[in-house]
């Protein structure tokens, strides 16, 4: 099962992930940012409160992504 194994913000809704297989690089949350619960995320301070949850992240009002969604969705880290 893919898990998520780190994750940091770096800039407004944006954020850095590295899952239980290796891949490693940056998820945007912005297109999700107008649509039902996600909305919340708009947020700034509320949005850097994102923690790993079972198989992928949430916040504390219970938005999420699993780590399948966040792995489809990420792009390779700049370097």
């Amino acid at each position: 099962m893919l898990t998520v194994h780190e994750i940091s913000v770096l800039e407004a809704y944006t954020l850095r992930v590295k899952l239980s297989n290796g891949v490693e690089g940056v998820f945007d949350v912005s297109p999700y940012l107008h649509k039902g619960i996600f909305t919340q995320l708009q947020d700034v301070v509320y949005f850097k409160q994102v923690r790993i949850d079972f198989c992928g992240i949430c916040w504390p009002k219970r938005q999420d992504f699993s780590a399948d969604t966040i792995e489809y969705g990420m792009k390779a880290m700049p370097r």
